[in-house]
Parts: C-alpha cells; sequence; structure tokens
C-alpha cells in the first residue's frame, strides 16, 4: 500500500501539522508528498523538508493530486491550513471538482485534513469506493482522535458555502445576459485584504462578500471590492474560471529564513530579469543576481531569494501591497524608488538596453567581483533613469 500525499501552501508546513500527519500516515503505508501550489515551496526550504516533500515540480494542487492518481497509489491526502475553515473547504472543493473531472475513472480514496491544531480543524473524505468504506471511517476516526478535528461531509461543504446573499445577486445580475462576461465568487474573505489573480495584485477587498468579473478575459470590476487598473493591466487575459485567486496574506508565519547556498558558474555571473512575476522566482534560484521590476515582486522576490545568498537589484515605484508578513533581503542588494508608475517604463528600458530583450544576461567574472557587477550594472540603471528625466532614490 502505498499513499500519496499533496501539500499545500505554507501554513501547514509552519504550523508543523505537514510533518506530524506524514509521520502519522507512515506508520500504517509507505508514504511520498508532493508540493501542490508555489508559496509552500519556500516554507519547505525553511523546514528543511526537501528531502520529504517533492518540490521539484512547480504544480497546482489539482494536477498533484492527479499525478498521484496517474501512479496508482492507493489513497490520497491534500493538506491545507486555510486562513479560515471557509477558505479552507472553498479550495478543497474546487481542488476535487478539477481533479476529479479528469479523473472520474479512478476510484482512488481522496481524503482533506484542514486546520488541524485549530478548534475548526476537520477532515474531509471526498472520494472513496464502496468496498473501502469501512476502513476510511476507521483511519478517519484515528485522524479525528490524534489530531482533535472534526468530520465534516463534502455535502455539508456545497450546502453551506455555495449559495449568495441577495445583495450579492442584485450586483452580480447587470452582467447576466451578456456572453462574454465570466463571474467568479470568491469565499472567505476579509475587508482590507489584498485580491491576488494568479500572483498579480489586482485589487482590494472591502467587503466579506467578492465576485471577480471578466469580459473577453480581462478583469473589469470586483463587486465587493476596489480595483487596482495597474496590476488589472500587468495581469492582462486570463481565464477567470481557473485562475489562482488568493486574498490577504501569501505567507503569514513569522519565520526565521533557512539560508543555504546556490549553485554557482565559475566562469561567469549569472543575470536574471524578472518583470512583476514573483511566482517564477525559484527558476532563478541558481543565478547569481537578479533584477526585480515592480513593488510586490522585489518584495517576495528579495525574500525567497534571500535563502540562496542571491542579492537583487530591484525597480520599484513605492505601489507596495503587503503579501508577506516579512520581507528580507541580500546583502549588496540596490532597491531604486521612482515615480509612481514609471517602474514599468524603466523595466522595459532596462530589459531592452541592458538585457538585449531575454531575461537572461551573462557576465564574465574575470577579475569582478559580484560587487563590482551590481555597482555596474546600478550605474547603468541610474544613468537610464536619469537620461527619463524621472526622480528617484536609491537605497
Amino acid at each position: 500500500m502505498e499513499i500519496g500525499v499533496v501539500v499545500h501552501g505554507p501554513m501547514i508546513i509552519d504550523s508543523g501539522y505537514a510533518l506530524k500527519i506524514i509521520e502519522f500516515l507512515s506508520n500504517f503505508a509507505d508514504v511520498r508528498c508532493r508540493l501542490g501550489g508555489t508559496m509552500g515551496r519556500t516554507a519547505v526550504i525553511d523546514a528543511a523538508m526537501e528531502d520529504k516533500i517533492d518540490v521539484s515540480k512547480r504544480l497546482v494542487p489539482s494536477d498533484s493530486l492527479s499525478l498521484f492518481a496517474d501512479e496508482d497509489v492507493s489513497l490520497i491526502f491534500l493538506l491545507n491550513y486555510g486562513k479560515s475553515a471557509t477558505t479552507g473547504h472553498v479550495f478543497g472543493y474546487k481542488v476535487v471538482h478539477h481533479y476529479m473531472d479528469k479523473n472520474f475513472h479512478k476510484d482512488i480514496p481522496l481524503i482533506q485534513i484542514e486546520r488541524p491544531g485549530e478548534e475548526d480543524g476537520t477532515v474531509v473524505i471526498w472520494n472513496c469506493p464502496d468496498n473501502l468504506k469501512d476502513s476510511m471511517d476507521e483511519l478517519v476516526l484515528n485522524i479525528e482522535d490524534t489530531f482533535h478535528i472534526k468530520r465534516i461531509s463534502p455535502k455539508d461543504i456545497e450546502t453551506k458555502h455555495f449559495g449568495v446573499d441577495d445583495t450579492v445577486k442584485i450586483q452580480e445580475d447587470q452582467y447576466e445576459n451578456n456572453a462574454d462576461i465570466v463571474k467568479r465568487r470568491v469565499h472567505g474573505v476579509s475587508p482590507g485584504e489584498n485580491i491576488l489573480v494568479n500572483g498579480n495584485v489586482i485589487g482590494k477587498s472591502d467587503s466579506s462578500s467578492l465576485t471577480l468579473v471578466s469580459k473577453d478575459g480581462i478583469i473589469i470590476d470586483i463587486i465587493g471590492g476596489e480595483i487596482k487598473q495597474h496590476g488589472v493591466d500587468k495581469l492582462g487575459k486570463i481565464d477567470l474560471n481557473t485562475a489562482i485567486v488568493k486574498t490577504g496574506l501569501l505567507r503569514r508565519s513569522k519565520v526565521r529564513p533557512r539560508v543555504i547556498n546556490h549553485k554557482s558558474d565559475k566562469d561567469v555571473y549569472n543575470i536574471g530579469f524578472l518583470d512583476h512575476a514573483a511566482e517564477d522566482v525559484y527558476s532563478y534560484r541558481d543565478m547569481d543576481l537578479i533584477v526585480t521590476v515592480g513593488d510586490d515582486t522585489t518584495l517576495l522576490g528579495s525574500d525567497i531569494l534571500f535563502r540562496f545568498k542571491i542579492p537583487i537589484i530591484g525597480i520599484t515605484d513605492g505601489d507596495l501591497d503587503k503579501v508577506v508578513e516579512d520581507g528580507y533581503k541580500s546583502n549588496d542588494s540596490v532597491i531604486f524608488q521612482v515615480n509612481s508608475g514609471y517602474d514599468d517604463k524603466v523595466g522595459h528600458r532596462v530589459y531592452v538596453e541592458l538585457f538585449n530583450k531575454s531575461n537572461h544576461l551573462i557576465i564574465n567574472r574575470d577579475s569582478n567581483d559580484l560587487k563590482n557587477v551590481i555597482q555596474e550594472l546600478s550605474d547603468e540603471i541610474t544613468y537610464i533613469i536619469e537620461d527619463m528625466d524621472i526622480e528617484y532614490t536609491k537605497k
């Protein structure tokens, strides 16, 4: 018997429960674990759990579940620690339905453990063939007793969370007869939270009822929130039905980062260019220096790259949305802050003139040390900013 475990999000790891559950399940069978999602990878590194949780592939949770189904494991677990029971249950419902749509022929038991350690912690049997119900019930009872959580049924989750109040319905009705419109309700939101779509902050909530509206793939309205047009422009055209939507902080825990070395070429310095795409930062972990464009990309990118001793040169405009509790950056990092709205323009010129429209720049080491390379590249960026006659500060 083999159990596949999909670990989603940093909090289940930061809380210590991912390790506790993995060790518990190892008493019953061989256990293999992989990450589902992006932000949990930093938590895996901080917890030194790379030998227990496979982070080699960048997969959405439903694809991680599907991979285990393709490998014909005997049982699959989904571990999550949402900011509330509502967000955790809605997350599970949507992930499981995406997974089941692709694996309707697979009759593998699928169980979610949600918010262990909290008073509202739960365990959900999302899928179970009839011939295994007795054994799964016995296992879930063991999980309830061990982790002091309660069982909830998929039907209860659907009934509780997938209605809509009359006020929101009236506001949504204005888009009812437009075939180009897609509406998506977001659950478990608190007022004042950032709204992220595919890693881009596209607005802020001002209500606990939130609906995103897109037309021809472009977000045009946030019912229950305020739209951030700059973020929508950076996001571009999407499929709102399948987009990754998050609210609040991407990582809520205050943690001590684990700092490890990265691979480095002996002959050259590899320099990356990262423009408003912080969730892609792990593909740059073997570079020596990264130029980042955008406030949130710079904050999140520098925080992750700090763990690999990689400095950054950040181009920002002060339009910061707090997406992590604390942000770290490596020594020798340089941050430019230009006038509001000009980080994109400066970034584009840097991309064209210094990186030759590539996301990768190679500089021979010769006798240069990295500090000199950072200084020279910073001087060239300074020249571009001053040539554009833009006010700036440099830290």
